[in-house]
């Protein structure tokens, strides 16, 4: 069984911020897989086709770990079943990484997943959203959309991690890793 977790904010007023990429790539690979969301058994909506599980949390980032522990206890999973993917604004936009386990970097919704869990053993796909202008405060950054000129970019980022993710299901996470994750510079550009 493979749980894919996309985080974001619900209702219209999120529905175009740079914290819902995790939904637009869940959207993404769904659409592309024929599946369609309905509501879970919790606070979540649920896309689901053989081994193959979509999760959005319905609540708030803050308290994205309530859903994703729900979804665990219902589907009886382990923690590593699951891909959690999601905004990064310490990655340049046009960088995606996979990564096995790790801390919050700040993310308020990993953050709640990890309290929630207990655990930060869980895989993750984080999604760079850093761009040149001024992304401090960073809620503010995160809580408004991108650019027109950005828009380009960020259809191609939603692709290259739809197919990150049919990769991933197939493969191992080290594999995954190695194949999608780019080498960024200090001045942020991808190598």
């Amino acid at each position: 069984m493979n749980i894919l977790v996309g985080l974001g904010n619900p209702g219209r007023k999120y529905s175009d911020t740079k914290h819902n990429f995790g939904f637009w790539v869940l959207n993404r690979f769904a659409e592309k897989r024929s599946l369609t969301f309905q509501a879970g058994k919790g606070d979540y909506l649920l896309a689901k086709k053989g081994d193959i599980i979509c999760i959005k949390p319905t609540s708030f980032m803050n308290n994205s770990g309530i859903p994703v522990l729900e979804v665990k206890q219902f589907f009886k999973a382990e923690l590593g079943q699951f891909l959690v993917m999601y905004d990064d604004i310490d990655l340049p936009l046009g960088t995606i990484r996979f990564r096995d386990g790790g801390g919050t970097g700040g993310h308020k919704g990993i953050e709640s997943i990890i309290y929630q869990t207990r655990s930060e053993k869980f895989n993750r796909l984080r999604i760079g959203i850093a761009t040149e202008d001024e992304m401090r405060p960073a809620e503010r950054f995160v809580l408004s959309p991108f650019k027109e000129g950005q828009k380009e970019i960020v259809n191609e980022m939603i692709e290259k991690a739809c197919e990150g993710i049919e990769y991933y299901l197939s493969h191992d996470m080290m594999e995954t890793m190695n194949k999608f994750n780019e080498k960024t510079t200090k001045k942020g550009v991808n190598e």
